[in-house]
C-alpha cells in the first residue's frame, strides 16, 4: 500500500439470498468457517480496516462476527435493495479518514491477496478500481472518497452501478489472472467450487 493512502473495505452482507434459498452467509465453506466469515477474515487480512453490513436484525455474534476489531453496520433498509445497504455503509464511514473504501459482496471469499494488493497500489480519492478476469469486471470495487456522499445516496436495487457509469473518466479496469473476483454463491450449487478454490488457497493466506 503507498503511504498515507489508507483503503478500508466494506463487505455488504444484508441480503436475504433468496434465490440461494437460505441464509448462506451461515453455509459452511469449510467445516471450521462460514462463508460470511471467510470472506470477512480474506479483507481483514488485506485492509486497514473491516466494516461489515447487516440487516437491522442481524445479530453479528450468531454469523461468527466476534472480531472486536471489525466494524459493524446495521442497515435498516437493507430489503429496499442493495443500493440502500450500500448508501447505509457509506453514511456510516463519513467519520472515517481513509482514502478509498473497497466494496465486496459477502460470498466473494476467494480472491486471491495479490489482486487486492494490486487493486489497492492503484486507490486514489478520484478514483474508481475494478478488477478484470478475462475481460469480466468483477470485484471488488475500490471507490475514492470523493464519490462517498454520491454512493451514500443511492436508493435503488442496481447497487452502485449508477455511479460506476456516471463516473467512465474515473473508472480504472484492472486485468488480473485471478478467478476469485467473479466467483460468488447466487445458487446453493455455486458453493462446491468456492470450496475447491477456497481449500487450494487457504494454504496461502
Amino acid at each position: 500500500m503507498r503511504e498515507n493512502n489508507t483503503v478500508i473495505a466494506l463487505v455488504m452482507a444484508a441480503g436475504r439470498a433468496r434465490r440461494f434459498g437460505t441464509d448462506k452467509r451461515c453455509e459452511k465453506l469449510l467445516p471450521e468457517c462460514t462463508l460470511l466469515a471467510a470472506t470477512v477474515q480474506s479483507m481483514a487480512a488485506q485492509f486497514d480496516e473491516v466494516w461489515v453490513v447487516l440487516r437491522s436484525d442481524d445479530d453479528p455474534a450468531t454469523l461468527a462476527l466476534t472480531d472486536s476489531a471489525l466494524q459493524i453496520v446495521l442497515s435498516p433498509r437493507a430489503d429496499q435493495g442493495l443500493g440502500f445497504s450500500i448508501a447505509d455503509g457509506f453514511r456510516a464511514l463519513c467519520t472515517s479518514q481513509a482514502t478509498a473504501a473497497a466494496v465486496l459482496l459477502g460470498d466473494m471469499p476467494c480472491i486471491e491477496p495479490d489482486t487486492f494488493e494490486v487493486l489497492i497500489e492503484h486507490a486514489a480519492a478520484d478514483h474508481i478500481v475494478r478488477p478484470e478476469f478475462h475481460g469480466r469486471a468483477g470485484h471488488p470495487v475500490i471507490f475514492g472518497r470523493n464519490f462517498w456522499n454520491e454512493l451514500s445516496l443511492l436508493q435503488d436495487e442496481e447497487g452502485a452501478r449508477s455511479v460506476i457509469h456516471r463516473h467512465p473518466e474515473a473508472c480504472m479496469y484492472i486485468e488480473v489472472d485471478d478467478p476469485g473476483v467473479l466467483m460468488d454463491a447466487d445458487r446453493p450449487e455455486d458453493l462446491e467450487a468456492l470450496r475447491e478454490r477456497y481449500r487450494l488457497l487457504a494454504p496461502r493466506s
